[in-house]
């Protein structure tokens, strides 16, 4: 699999550091309960189709990015910064 980094164009995969899905990034806020922060960290979805998740770019410009690919197809579709990126390596 390629994934289109924005800062370093097309990539192998294996250049990646794969995190999960997106949803990782809209955490419950510090009030919520226990429920909520239990089905955010274990009851996730797992869709056949198209996804949006977040990458890290281990080897290359150290950017995390949000990769909208296909889990059907395997066929990614794009990819965006999730921050802009920092003058320090490895940081959001």
């Amino acid at each position: 699999m390629r994934i289109p980094c924005p800062v370093c164009g097309t990539r192998d995969r294996r250049e990646f550091y794969y995190y999960g899905a997106e949803d990782y990034l809209k955490r419950p806020s510090d009030g919520s309960s226990i429920d909520e922060l239990d089905n955010h960290l274990f009851l996730r979805d797992n869709p056949a189709g198209v996804t949006r998740d977040l990458w890290y770019h281990e080897t290359g410009c150290a950017s995390w990015m949000v990769v909208t690919r296909n889990t059907v197809t395997h066929e990614v579709l794009g990819a965006e910064l999730v921050a802009k990126p920092s003058k320090k390596k490895g940081t959001l």
